[in-house]
């Protein structure tokens, strides 16, 4: 379990856990908001299923006290870069800072290991609001492009 303290706007701790056994069902049902879809998946099955199928990604529930409220993965590129992934928050549990306090957890968690590696990301261009969250937590378009999407590295 990653737990780095943070809190959501209802009070409830976030944590990041492995996938397991208990809790795949409740983290491949969960959903985001409609308008998001062209974004993100629309299920966080197929993040499951491509941490799976993947050596690349590895995938973590996240909770809000002991709930599933979302889905993020990480993992490790060629030049050792450190990658989050496939956030996903359901769309019942937006609005309340599930996703800042994700990035929140998962970022330093990223940094810490293996010698302070780079921290990266990727969001459509027309995705403003997770352009917003993600420039308000530190992380900054390197110019680069990843298919169709902004690739942002945290600076601090």
């Amino acid at each position: 379990m990653i737990d780095a303290g943070h809190l959501d706007r209802r009070g409830r701790r976030l944590t990041l856990r492995p996938v397991d056994d208990d809790n795949w069902r409740a983290v491949a049902d969960v959903a985001p908001r409609d308008d998001q879809r062209r974004f993100v998946a629309a299920l966080g099955a197929r993040y499951l299923l491509l941490s799976t199928r993947s050596e690349v990604w590895n995938s973590l529930a996240v909770y809000a006290d002991e709930t599933v409220v979302g889905h993020v993965m990480w993992g490790v590129d060629d030049d050792g870069s450190h990658w989050i992934g496939g956030m996903l928050i359901d769309a019942a549990e937006q609005g309340q800072g599930v996703g800042r306090a994700t990035v929140q957890t998962l970022a330093p968690w990223l940094a810490a290991r293996n010698g302070n590696p780079p921290v990266r990301l990727s969001y459509h261009p027309d995705n403003t609001l997770a352009a917003a969250l993600y420039a308000s937590l530190g992380f900054h378009p390197t110019g680069a492009m990843d298919d169709d999407e902004v690739v942002a590295e945290r600076t601090r």
